[in-house]
């Protein structure tokens, strides 16, 4: 069921309206979930990888320091901050490069 309220009205001059739902509050967490969860999948890998994948500047930062830290408190909000940091960025090289390593494939070397 959509309601009035979720539904976003475009106007063009000359055009119709066009109506496009909004995600809701539950499908926007579950798509900070998924990519704080890639973070984590990111923390777990090596440097060498890491450097495969061509991550942007300051994801790789902050997926380095989230490597050194130890207490589960910290290493929380920083999995936090990495998962709002590839809201920036498209994950899907990220996604495809994981995947390609679960698979045994190591991909070839991304960096440009």
């Amino acid at each position: 069921m959509t309601r009035k309220s979720d539904i976003k009205r475009t106007t063009v001059p000359g055009q119709e309206q066009e109506e496009q739902p909004r995600p809701s509050k539950t499908q926007k967490k579950q798509a900070a979930l998924s990519l704080q969860a890639l973070g984590e999948r990111l923390v777990k890998l090596s440097d060498e990888q890491l450097d495969q994948i061509g991550l942007a500047e300051d994801i790789l930062t902050a997926v380095k320091a989230a490597k050194a830290m130890k207490k589960h408190g910290p290493l929380d909000r920083q999995m936090q901050y990495i998962g709002s940091l590839m809201r920036k960025y498209d994950p899907a090289p990220i996604r495809e490069f994981l995947d390609a390593l679960d698979r045994g494939k190591v991909p070839a070397n991304r960096k440009a």
